[in-house]
């Protein structure tokens, strides 16, 4: 899989499945631009075997996101990927107490910044003649969390989305997919209450959370050359959880 001098946007680069697939990028010799506000976003761009590029960047405003694709092309060039990383959980609390501000916040995040990232990378990729975008949805967009109604509407908007992003862009050879990952040991974890970690384990039939590593070969394929054909797909990594 050729990728060496392409340039790649993770959005939530700097930790969990986000710096997993940037590392693995840039193993194979990807200039990795990450957009994300972690404070240590810049030590983890510069801990890449291939040094990245740390742009600040909150993605539920679209004009960040504006901000920090200029910056990107004139750090790195026009990016020819994107991953989706980027996402809150929310509260878990049953739909009747979800607070609406918190429901808002988890809307513009996930989805409208799925959004808004596709947006701004869509027409440098067609100018180009060349893309690969992939979403990070979740099982739970799939099969709805209960007490995480904002975050599983949010992921189950994110699938539509790259549906329909990846029929618009068919005709090209610009493929827009997602996967919807099961729970992952990452500092998301620190949003939820140890009773919804259980119940996330318990419908994994592999017994056991995915492994970070596991995500990021999924993304790396999906996000090369080599994947020529597939478009607004849906990859599973539920560890046999989703039905469909």
């Amino acid at each position: 899989m050729q990728m060496q001098g392409q340039a790649a946007v993770i959005t939530g680069g700097a930790q969990g499945i986000g710096y997993a697939a940037a590392l693995a990028l840039a193993e194979k010799g990807v200039t990795v631009v990450s957009w994300d506000i972690d404070a240590g976003n810049a030590d983890a761009m510069a801990a890449l075997p291939v040094p990245g590029v740390a742009v600040e960047c909150d993605v539920s405003d679209m004009a960040s996101v504006s901000a920090a694709y200029a910056r990107t092309c004139d750090s790195a060039g026009v990016p020819t990927i994107l991953i989706n990383s980027a996402g809150i959980t929310g509260p878990n609390t049953t739909l009747e107490d979800y607070d609406p501000e918190a429901w808002r916040r988890v809307i513009d995040l996930n989805l409208n910044g799925t959004f808004y990232t596709n947006k701004v990378c869509v027409t440098g990729m067609k100018t180009r003649g060349y893309g690969r975008i992939l979403n990070i949805a979740s099982i739970a967009g799939k099969e709805g969390n209960p007490n995480a109604s904002a975050y599983s509407a949010s992921k189950a908007g994110v699938i539509g989305l790259t549906k329909s992003l990846g029929k618009e862009l068919a005709g090209m050879d610009i493929a827009v997919n997602c996967i919807t990952p099961a729970a992952a040991r990452t500092r998301i974890f620190d949003q939820m209450s140890q009773e919804h970690i259980d119940y996330m384990l318990s419908k994994i039939p592999r017994g056991r959370f995915l492994e970070l590593t596991e995500a990021a070969a999924m993304i790396v394929w999906a996000v090369s050359p080599e994947n020529s054909f597939t478009t607004g797909a849906v990859f599973d990594l539920s560890g046999g959880r989703a039905t469909y």
